[in-house]
This record gives structure tokens, sequence and C-alpha cells, in this order.
């Protein structure tokens, strides 16, 4: 543990190349799956986004994916036309739209889900609980820039 107070440059390249590899192998899962939709990983994202989020509206998702309305509305174009998601207008604001994964969205959204699980489940079974629970704090830290 001592080891870690004292990160060197090789040591936190060898970090950032295993977080490239861990999101290219769990990504890499269901590409089949997105491909055989013409989906790419935007999609996914905004899948995933939507199903965990659900009635989130097109602002708080560009501000969740951090992009901009015109690459955000290709991406929903192509899951709206493909009936993985729907848009039902907000009843307190009728300009605002809410979006929710339709039913075939939901069905392939399980599809991905599970072929994205057992390699996330499996890592962490094998691991100590103790490592888990850091691992999440450290990706929370990660992911929020806090120190």
């Amino acid at each position: 543990m001592k080891e870690l107070l004292y990160l060197k440059d090789e040591q936190i390249k060898d970090f950032i190349q295993l977080l490239f590899y861990a999101y290219r192998e769990t990504f890499s899962d269901p590409k089949k799956l997105l491909n055989e939709n013409s989906f790419g990983p935007a999609h996914l994202r905004a899948l995933n986004l939507i199903e965990r989020n659900p009635g989130t509206s097109l602002g708080e998702l560009m501000f969740l994916l951090k992009v901009t309305k015109q690459s955000l509305n290709r991406v929903l174009r192509d899951l709206i036309e493909s009936k993985m998601i729907k848009q039902i207008k907000d009843e307190e604001d009728t300009r605002k739209k809410n979006l929710f994964l339709d039913k075939d969205g939901q069905v392939f959204f399980n599809k991905i889900y599970e072929s994205q699980k057992k390699r996330i489940f499996d890592a962490l079974k094998n691991s100590e609980p103790d490592s888990v629970v850091k691992f999440k704090e450290v990706l929370n830290k990660i992911i929020n820039g806090k120190n």
C-alpha cells in the first residue's frame, strides 16, 4: 500500500492503459448486437443513460453525455426510428420531452446488459470485497474529478 503513495508517471500510464483495455473489452462484448442494428458506441451510451434515468429530458441527456444537441439528435433520431426509445411530452412543461426506453429498447438493452454483465460480475466476484469498494471509490473520483 505504501507504494501507492509514490505513484510514478509509469504507474499512472499503466492505470490509464488498464482503464482503456477494461473499457475496450467491456464494450466489445455487445459490439455484434450494436452492429446488427447499425448502432455504435454513442447509441449505447444514450440507451444506457436513458435506461438508468427514465424520463430524462434532452437537455439532461446532453449534460450527462457532455455532447452537443446536434450530435445527440442524430443518435436519438436513429433510436426513435428503430423504436428503441420514445419521447413523451412533460405534463408540467409541454415544451420539454422526456425520454424513455420503448418495449423493444428495453429488450435490446437487456441483451446488451447480459453481454456485458458476465465480464463485470466475474471480475467483481473474484475480487476481495474491500477491493470492490475501493475500486468503485477510485472510479467515482476519476469521474467526478475529486481528490
